[in-house]
């Protein structure tokens, strides 16, 4: 992309200040770096292994209910590129929230990731502490989640180009695994594999047909595909700091579309065109492992292990990284903790402690009330991607024409009305979560916490007012 306009020398008159006076964050994240989190940011462990849940709710229509959330994911992704590509900030959707809705808004979007990626943190650090003391039995499970947080933490304390090393090759081993996994899922499929023949339509159309849950099932697995797309925002979080900004934005969400394509909706084919979508390996071991067992490849439960491993690291490093980020943001523009916006080295250490703070007291919860604090805090934050889609539908929606147009170096197709869409999709799924007591749950949870977070960025906004 050449030719690109630099951004003018003064913002718009309502432009938010996304950095305090004094040290500013450096831009040392490299377009490689940019590249691959975009790549990688969309393979996690909601792929890997939360993915089987789906299958066994839905069946083969899982596919589907992948590719209807994708669709979805990738309306959210372009309208947040827009936005992102024309004012990049570390604040990301907080920031253009703030300017286009108003300080309640950005306040609200911002405190709510923040509270989504410290609980985050949390469930992967348990969960890849489960995979570690699998292999050594004799160890506890609370050391390997003190040693995990300790190396992330000290990863983001240090310069912000140790945080895009990390998660350059995590990255890459994500994809490099994935794309192992669907050529040989292909080559199986195909009945060219040693020892495999090909199965043909038979485990798309048999064990119940490809609706063997009907509707219903279908449901399930759509609320199981949106909250596996978690993640993708941290690449507009961390194109503030990338060597070129705009343009890194601009190219990673151009991206997103083959990405989940391939990453999601074809994988999960491969998945289920190869074996039974009953089969409980399915469940029990993960979906990926169940295919490669069944392909008779020696090894595939400890490769994949290892893989979703990497998986659940490179979350944990990316959420510690994106929490510091949007409270360094919110704190600049005086939504939190003046400390928190101390900048040292180029990274906000102060907001990088708190952040990891957070995550080291919910892993203790965790320890101390696995059925009632712990499992209080997932529900709480469990519709919380789906409400900072909605403040970045809004805000794009409001945006538009308050965009110059030299900045629109992404545009969102078919503006306004597949903002309309996605607003409507939002708004649909959110009301799906109805249906299921689970999903209930965590919506009146998420709810709770996203009404009480506006109403105080309400008053705050009524204060700052006041004193003008």
């Amino acid at each position: 992309m050449t030719g690109i306009p630099s951004p003018p020398a003064t913002g718009p008159a309502d432009a938010i200040p996304d950095t305090p006076p004094g040290p500013s964050l450096s831009h040392g994240l490299k377009q490689r770096h940019l590249s691959m989190i975009a790549l990688g940011g969309v393979i996690g462990a909601g792929l890997f292994v939360g993915s089987g849940a789906g299958i066994a709710a839905a069946g083969p229509s899982i596919v589907l209910a992948y590719a209807a959330s994708g669709i979805l994911v990738m309306l959210v992704m372009r309208m947040l590129g827009e936005m992102s590509a024309a004012n990049p900030a570390s604040g990301s959707f907080s920031v253009h929230a703030d300017r286009m809705i108003g300080p309640w808004a950005g306040f609200t979007a911002g405190w709510v990731f923040w509270t989504l990626l410290c609980v985050a943190v949390a469930a992967e650090g348990i969960g890849a502490a489960a995979i570690m003391t699998n292999w050594f039995p004799s160890t506890s499970s609370w050391m390997w989640v003190a040693l995990f947080m300790v190396v992330f933490t000290g990863s983001n304390l240090a310069a912000v180009s140790n945080f895009g090393e990390f998660e350059f090759w995590f990255a890459a081993l994500k994809v490099t695994a994935i794309a192992v996994f669907l050529v040989l899922g292909i080559l199986a499929i195909a009945g060219v594999l040693p020892g495999t023949h090909a199965p043909g339509m038979s485990n798309l159309t048999g064990n119940g047909g490809f609706f063997p849950m009907g509707g219903n099932g279908l449901v399930v697995g759509l609320l199981a595909s949106v909250f596996a797309y978690g993640g993708l925002e941290t690449v507009t979080i961390a194109a503030a700091e990338s060597e070129h900004p705009r343009k890194g934005v601009a190219s990673a969400v151009r991206t997103a579309m083959w990405r989940i394509a391939l990453f999601y909706v074809g994988s999960l084919l491969v998945v289920v065109t190869l074996i039974p979508w009953n089969d409980p390996s399915v469940v029990k071991s993960g979906p990926y492992v169940a295919v490669l067992n069944h392909l008779d490849i020696p090894g595939a439960g400890q490769i994949m292990n290892v893989v979703v491993l990497i998986a659940l690291l490179s979350a944990m490093n990316a959420n510690i990284y994106g929490c510091s980020r949007i409270a360094f943001s919110l704190v600049s523009r005086g939504q939190g903790p003046r400390k928190l916006g101390k900048v040292s080295g180029g990274v906000p250490r102060y907001a990088v402690i708190a952040s990891a703070a957070f995550g080291y007291v919910a892993v203790l919860l965790s320890y101390w009330w696995p059925d009632t604090i712990f499992k209080w805090l997932l529900n709480m934050v469990g519709a919380a991607t789906l409400v900072v889609w909605g403040f970045i539908a809004v805000s794009q929606l409001r945006g538009r024409k308050r965009t110059p147009k030299d900045q629109l170096l992404v545009k969102m197709w078919l503006f306004p009305y597949l903002t309309w869409a996605a607003i409507i999709g939002i708004l649909g799924v959110l009301g799906l979560m109805l249906r299921e007591e689970e999903t209930r749950i965590q919506l009146y949870f998420t709810g709770g916490l996203t009404i009480a977070l506006a109403l105080i960025g309400y008053l705050r906004q009524r204060a700052v007012a006041a004193k003008r």
